[in-house]
């Protein structure tokens, strides 16, 4: 027997629902073809939406977590809301190391030695999370977790797993298509 959902949470999906799933023929980051997609530029750039996304995120932080750490460039605006809900430091992911200024690969506080909380928007197979963990990881960061707004629950799972990062999701592909109203 499954658990009820919080109807709230069910609220949520819909209306992340509405606002951002497209249809039509996409390619997702893994080259992979897809028919729909969760444009969550749409969520993230509508503040009251935006916020009721992260809110439950601050439940979902692991405990002794030092920093949050946005990946490029969908995190970013989901790790500001959530660092200013949690009182946590943020510090942002970049895909690669900047070329120019201070050629930095995380900008904000220092992440050696410190356990970080990677933030996503969303995941369809880990590959930019994976990038992101590996990379901190080499400056001394701890990094086992990824809190992210959307798990796309993709066939054949992600590969998280295998680097031991483990997917705490607000959202998912169930939820999502489960439709409150």
């Amino acid at each position: 027997m499954r658990a009820p959902v919080d109807p709230e949470l069910l609220r949520l999906a819909d209306d992340v629902d509405r606002a951002c799933r497209l249809r039509g023929t996409f390619t997702l980051r893994s080259g992979r073809q897809a028919e729909e997609y969760f444009d969550k530029f749409l969520f993230e750039s509508d503040p009251a939406l935006l916020r009721r996304v992260v809110e439950p995120m601050v439940a979902l932080i692991p405990s002794g977590t030092e920093v949050l750490g946005g990946i490029e460039l969908g995190g970013v605006p989901i790790a500001a809301v959530l660092g200013q809900m949690s009182g946590l430091p943020t510090a942002y992911i970049r895909k690669q190391v900047k070329a120019y200024g201070t050629c930095k690969l995380a900008e904000g506080p220092d992440l050696s030695g410190r356990r970080v909380l990677l933030v996503e928007d969303a995941i369809t197979t880990g590959g930019a999370v994976r990038d992101a963990a590996l990379a901190i990881r080499e400056l001394g960061a701890v990094v086992d977790t990824v809190v992210c707004a959307i798990d796309r629950q993709e066939p054949g799972g992600n590969v998280l797993g295998a680097i031991g990062i483990e997917v705490r999701s607000v959202l998912n592909r169930e939820l999502l298509d489960a439709r409150s109203v």
